[in-house]
């Protein structure tokens, strides 16, 4: 429902209404009386979260950069960034020549929240009821999301789109200064007229022609980063650090936070240094020989005795390899590589392969090590890593540095 949400309310709009499920379905979750109750208000969450992260991939490469009321509502969810004053000293730099880092804000800000909701939890064990008590936290995120976003600027591609040109000009100017705001004009303008139909797309738009190839290496590149196991990784990492003699199941989980943050943060730095084509490419290489690690002492009995400590190594390498690339990448590159035309829409079929993909793997993960064992589950995640690396140097455009009307002129314009 993303696409169509956006699309037709905007961008703002669109977060605001992915908050509404959130807040309740956790709320319900907190006073259920019964399971049947409590999975009511996990869907509902499901639902608000499934409609939010497109919006939020649309959003960060559309806008790009906050404003101070942006900033304000950014650092209380713990997202970190320059003031738009402290943005104006810097020497000319463009929203292009910057829009990697700021899109990997939204990876450091899940992993954040990631530690957080762990640290929420740690009372659990001790405090009777004490779940009852987190899912009203919960509830506080989102509440934040809703009000905070009453205050922050609307997407100016998405207004130009609707022909509400004053009110992009308006929102260009706020973001980034009077400069800017008739430079960006310029550039919707010359993007409009090089579209030869109207920018308004149905979802039979996303297997025309023009478009299909760019939906189909965008929806891949969702597929492999699910099926190369990070999510396996994510949900049973306890049991590997088990083994390696780390008891505690929230240490465990910490530890594998920690690392994802730190990869994160890297990522931020060199995505705008090095390239999302290039980060991805080591990124997937990196966690291919992580598994390559893990498949081995699955096989060799020969290493049973340091079986932990190498698959600790293996899988604290693998996340953050993940971090640098696999993980941030994609949710920026799509919004890139998507004509304006049809990048809500397909965010949404890309998210949807997504979470397609996540569910498949955490319900078969622990059954499919049972009957093949480590070493050929493990092999077959290190073939899936090889797989996309291969996959992103022959098919993935690198759009560092470029404006999306760029990118979008270039690859129909390839087509």
């Amino acid at each position: 429902m993303s696409g169509m949400v956006a699309d037709w309310l905007g961008r703002r709009r669109a977060f605001q209404i992915s908050t509404l499920p959130m807040i309740l379905g956790t709320a319900l979750s907190a006073v259920a009386p019964v399971l049947a109750v409590m999975l009511i208000g996990r869907l509902l969450v499901g639902i608000g979260l499934g409609i939010g992260g497109p919006v939020l991939s649309l959003y960060i490469s559309e806008v790009l950069y906050f404003s101070e009321l942006d900033l304000l509502l950014c650092s209380l969810l713990v997202v970190m960034g320059l003031s738009s004053s402290d943005f104006s000293r810097q020497l000319q730099i463009s929203p292009t020549e910057i829009r990697g880092m700021y899109g990997s804000l939204s990876q450091i800000a899940t992993c954040c929240g990631i530690l957080g909701s762990l640290l929420v939890g740690l009372p659990i064990s001790t405090v009777p009821g004490w779940w009852r008590a987190c899912f009203w936290i919960a509830t506080v995120p989102a509440a934040l999301l809703l009000l905070g976003m009453e205050f922050c600027a609307e997407s100016p591609r998405w207004l130009f789109k609707k022909s509400r040109w004053y009110e992009a000009e308006h929102e260009l100017e706020r973001l980034w200064g009077l400069s800017y705001a008739k430079t960006g004009m310029v550039h919707l303008l010359q993007n409009e007229e090089s579209e030869d139909e109207n920018t308004t797309s149905s979802w039979e738009d996303l297997f025309d022609k023009r478009y299909i190839r760019v939906v189909m290496i965008g929806s891949a590149l969702f597929a492999l980063q699910q099926l190369s196991g990070i999510n396996a990784i994510f949900y049973f990492s306890a049991t590997v650090f088990r083994k390696a003699g780390v008891s505690s199941d929230v240490a465990a989980s910490v530890c594998v936070g920690v690392i994802n943050l730190l990869g994160s943060c890297i990522a931020a730095y060199l995505m705008d240094r090095k390239g999302r084509r290039s980060l991805l490419i080591w990124s997937f290489s990196g966690m291919a020989f992580a598994m390559a690690m893990q498949a081995a002492v699955g096989s060799l009995h020969a290493a049973s005795s340091l079986q932990g400590s190498i698959s600790l190594l293996a899988t604290s390498l693998y996340v953050f390899m993940f971090a640098i690339g696999a993980g941030p990448v994609p949710a920026l590159l799509l919004p890139e590589i998507f004509p304006n035309a049809i990048r809500a829409k397909a965010m949404s079929v890309a998210m949807c392969v997504h979470w397609v993909g996540n569910v498949l793997i955490g319900l078969t993960y622990l059954d499919l090590l049972h009957h093949l064992g480590a070493a050929t589950l493990y092999s077959f995640f290190t073939a899936v890593c090889l797989l996309a690396a291969l996959f992103v140097k022959k098919h993935v455009l690198e759009t560092k540095g470029r404006s999306l009307e760029d990118i979008e002129a270039f690859l129909l314009g390839g087509l």
